[in-house]
């Protein structure tokens, strides 16, 4: 996938993503960018699957950095 091709999103894990989701993460970004340890305890804090909240960042166009487990 080249950098001017959208990310493919699997509709299981868009479908569970919530608006509420999309804002706190949001909310959390600091120039449109979460850290990967922010983004796991997010997922942790509020019961949903890593994939779950790598893609309601990724909806939320927020970028996920400094990541060394590859959950996202």
């Amino acid at each position: 996938m080249s950098s001017t091709e959208p990310k493919q999103l699997d509709p299981r894990w868009t479908d569970k993503v919530t608006d509420a989701m999309k804002e706190a993460i949001k909310a959390k970004a600091v120039d449109g960018k979460i850290t990967c340890a922010v983004l796991r305890k997010f997922a942790e804090d509020n019961g949903v699957d890593y994939i779950v909240a790598g893609t309601a960042a990724d909806l939320a166009g927020v970028r996920v950095h400094n990541c060394g487990l590859g959950c996202f």
